[in-house]
């Protein structure tokens, strides 16, 4: 235990904390607000739904599957010409957000279309029915409805996020993940290595422990 106080740079390790949780925040962010308003139009667009439209379902169905077919690891490497174009490098913790962003996104407009999917009908028949516009119905039944199904897929998402971070350190996107592999596998540091496992599964249970607060929180309004 004392040589592992003592070799580890802890510093270090604290700096590649910090930048894991600055990319997930920044990553969680713009998957919600792009992958919220995608999730709804694939709702909307849906077969019987508000705003039937059978080609544009299918083309945005189609968009969101083949981002999320493409496994991570290779996204990451496909990406690296537009993230350079857009924030001028494919390094470090700024290199690593837009194909966590383009990872992320998709997977969130999913979950959310499988919650606003479980939203019981009547509700919004009944919403209808009172003269509401789709704006009404949106606002004022499916995304309160919904609530808690896409609390829940911000944590799903934010856990995933987590993982493709330290995936990311292999392209030297920063944060924990780029530590583990230049110190722990690349110098056979196994104290950090360990220490950088811990850390990311006490991030996952932190982030399900606030997730699963909320949905209980809010499911009880």
């Amino acid at each position: 235990m004392e040589g592992l106080l003592t070799n580890v740079d802890w510093v270090e390790i604290g700096w590649a904390s910090w930048d894991t949780l600055v990319m997930v925040g920044m990553s969680l962010l713009f998957s919600v607000v792009i992958g919220l308003p995608v999730g709804v139009l694939l709702f909307l667009t849906g077969k019987r739904q508000l705003l039937e439209q059978p080609v544009a379902y299918a083309v945005l169905s189609f968009v969101v599957n083949v981002l999320r077919s493409v496994p991570f690891i290779i996204l990451l490497i496909v990406m690296i010409p537009f993230t350079v174009m857009l924030i001028g490098t494919s390094l470090g913790v700024a290199g690593a957000i837009p194909p966590l962003v383009a990872g992320g996104a998709p997977f969130f407009a999913r979950l959310v279309e499988t919650s606003l999917r479980e939203v019981d009908r009547g509700i919004i028949e009944a919403t209808q029915a009172m003269g509401a516009t789709v704006r009404q119905v949106i606002f004022g039944a499916l995304l309160p409805e919904a609530l808690p199904g896409i609390i829940a897929g911000i944590t799903v998402t934010a856990i995933t996020l987590v993982s493709y971070a330290a995936m990311s350190g292999v392209i030297g996107g920063g944060g924990l993940g780029d530590l583990a592999i230049r110190f722990g596998y690349q110098r056979f540091q196994t104290d950090v290595m360990v220490i950088t496992v811990a850390l990311l599964v006490i991030f996952v249970q932190i982030l399900q422990m606030i997730g699963d607060r909320l949905v209980l929180y809010f499911s009880r309004r």
